[in-house]
């Protein structure tokens, strides 16, 4: 398969600039975190790579510990790189982290300087990179110093292996630390990757003010809630769902009646907007100034391009804003 991405790719997607850095992000970014593993099919993946690059996104985000099995993401994205994108470096964002469990023994998790600075390096050796655009702090670690962790992102900016450093999932006084050390070693954090959804609304508490005080952006992962911001949860959950499988980060007993209650309302709403409540979903979050982008995840070329569809209405009323906060408060 000969890859040539469309002479249209930046004329739909909208760009937002990162905190106070000269960074722009497009408002929807592709994560790697499901169906791009050494268990998925290959082409699928490919595919979806294909189209969301043709569609303006830049932005690819991933980790050590994606697949899986671990690694096999990277590996992945890294063979579409080379055979297709490779021409296109200069126009990608490509960002990964380092902070959970990776390999055994004591240097393979958490947030020591021995681990993330290896860690990188075996990511770049995964995608044949000599650099990644971003790379994350993938959680804050308990038992390691901040500034070791701090010292750790400078180290390799400095070494030239990335070029910028972010957080993720951080409390709002773990991020004023983390950019308070970093400032003072001369490496902005450029954003941060909390977990942001309409069902999950902990950035609010604190966050978001932090991050918007210190010129930070912000990149919101599981927008869709692990999929129960889309149909497939309005009548129940099917067999063939994330929490049809015995295994996974979404369980039977987080889709509650409850929750889908204020599921089929929330779909009620994206209907009088024209909108599939993914769509609104996603809008939703990106009306916010200081949500920099939104990452999303795709199972297939369809599910990308329905996604993408949210850039034909990202504003709302504020009565559709006061109605839809009756609902999710």
């Amino acid at each position: 398969m000969n890859y040539s991405a469309s002479s249209q790719r930046y004329e739909n997607m909208k760009y937002n600039r990162t905190g106070r850095s000269g960074l722009l992000l497009p408002a929807i970014s592709l994560g790697l975190w499901h169906n791009f593993g050494g268990v998925d099919i290959f082409e699928n993946g490919r595919s979806i790579i294909h189209r969301a690059f043709d569609a303006g996104i830049t932005h690819f985000d991933l980790a050590n510990n994606y697949g899986p099995p671990p690694g096999s993401a990277e590996e992945n994205f890294g063979k579409i790189l080379a055979h297709d994108l490779k021409i296109y470096r200069d126009e990608l964002i490509i960002s990964t982290k380092a902070g959970y469990y990776m390999w055994p023994g004591p240097y393979g998790d958490f947030g020591s300087r021995k681990y993330l600075i290896s860690s990188l390096d075996q990511s770049l050796k995964r995608m044949g990179l000599d650099y990644v655009d971003i790379f994350y702090s993938h959680r804050p670690d308990p038992h390691t110093p901040m500034e070791e962790t701090m010292m750790a992102l400078d180290q390799v900016v400095r070494q030239g292996k990335a070029l910028y450093v972010g957080v993720s999932s951080y409390s709002p006084e773990q991020t004023s630390q983390a950019a308070d050390i970093l400032g003072q070693l001369g490496t902005p954090c450029l954003i941060h990757q909390p977990r942001y959804s309409m069902l999950d609304r902990w950035v609010e508490d604190g966050l978001l003010d932090t991050l918007e005080t210190l010129g930070i952006g912000s990149i919101a992962f599981s927008p869709l809630a692990q999929g129960v911001l889309t149909d497939r949860y309005l009548q129940g959950i099917p067999n063939d769902s994330r929490a049809g499988k015995p295994t996974g980060f979404l369980q039977p007993d987080q889709v509650t009646r409850e929750k889908l209650e204020i599921v089929n309302k929330l779909n009620g709403i994206a209907h009088e907007r024209g909108q599939s409540l993914a769509q609104m979903a996603i809008a939703w979050l990106l009306k916010d100034h200081r949500v920099t982008s939104v990452l999303i995840g795709a199972s297939s070329v369809e599910q990308l391009n329905d996604n993408l569809k949210t850039l034909n209405n990202l504003s709302f009323s504020d009565d559709e804003l006061r109605r839809i906060d009756e609902i999710i408060s």
